[in-house]
């Protein structure tokens, strides 16, 4: 399917990848679980199948984009599928940092309360391959500023994908019934209150609901129950905290609302498949600071 297949930047630092573009025309790079300590951008252009991401399941269409974050769990179902890949590890271009200019997090990635996917429609494929192709042509003849050019492309890719997931993510508020007022007000309420509120219990005594009728109706629309919600959305922020800041473990724990570190440190582990120190190591920009 490619002229090549893949074509890889290495960080000259450390020898990891920086940033990877990949053709594939089966499933055999992604048929196991991947845990990279990069993002990944995974475009199934031809072909139909599933994927477990974050322990749930998800069937998918050919032209449907999956965004992963560093370390969450993703595997796709063998079987006969054609597409590309980018990887970029944090160090070549960070989310956090670049909110501002990409507005991808909460949307494309480190969103817990939609599939982690996005429909391409037919003028984005184009402008998309497009970008793709740039990507490759400046990496098999690297020039002057080759770093900047290949982070413009990618931002583009990025701010694209972006405008379309925010376009297919449906209004809670809009739906049919009464029950997704009650689930907008559970997301404005994690927002608020997940650093001081850990359990499903506390949101029910506030939405004045019960635990068992909660937990049915998020089951329902988001596919996880109220506990993971809560845990991704705590693990998210201990990453960011992990991610940018040159912050203690300890502290980062009892801003979350944890006052003993080795649970925090164990809960972390348990949500993430790794340490919050190996995670610093491995993927936070600030691991220089310690």
């Amino acid at each position: 399917m490619n002229d090549q297949p893949f074509l890889t930047l290495i960080d000259p630092q450390n020898g990891n990848l920086a940033f990877k573009v990949l053709g594939f025309d089966d499933s055999r790079h992604f048929d196991h679980v991947q845990r990279n300590n990069y993002y990944s951008l995974v475009w199934i252009k031809e072909g139909t199948g599933k994927v477990t991401a974050d322990f749930a399941e998800y069937g998918f269409d050919e032209n449907t984009l999956f965004s992963f974050s560093p370390y969450q769990p993703f595997m796709f179902a063998p079987g006969p599928i054609k597409g590309v890949a980018i990887h970029f590890h944090p160090d070549f271009f960070c989310i956090h940092k670049h909110q501002t200019e990409v507005a991808c997090h909460g949307v494309l990635f480190n969103n817990i309360y939609q599939p982690p996917y996005t429909l391409i429609d037919q003028p984005s494929t184009s402008s998309l391959d497009f970008l793709i192709q740039q990507m490759k042509l400046e990496m098999k003849d690297p020039a002057l500023a080759q770093y900047e050019i290949l982070v413009s492309y990618l931002k583009i890719f990025l701010i694209t994908a972006s405008r379309l997931k925010a376009g297919q993510q449906p209004s809670i508020r809009g739906a049919e019934n009464e029950k997704p007022f009650l689930l907008q007000t559970l997301k404005d309420s994690i927002e608020k209150d997940f650093k001081k509120k850990h359990l499903p219990s506390e949101y029910a005594e506030s939405l004045n609901i019960s635990p068992k009728a909660l937990a049915k109706i998020t089951k329902s629309y988001f596919n996880k129950t109220l506990t993971e919600l809560i845990s991704e959305r705590i693990i998210i922020e201990a990453k960011r905290e992990l991610y940018l800041t040159s912050k203690t473990i300890k502290e980062i724990a009892y801003e979350l609302g944890y006052e003993d570190e080795h649970y925090f440190s164990r809960f972390f582990k348990t949500n993430a498949d790794i340490s919050p120190q190996l995670y610093r190591e491995t993927v936070g920009v600030a691991r220089g600071e310690n």
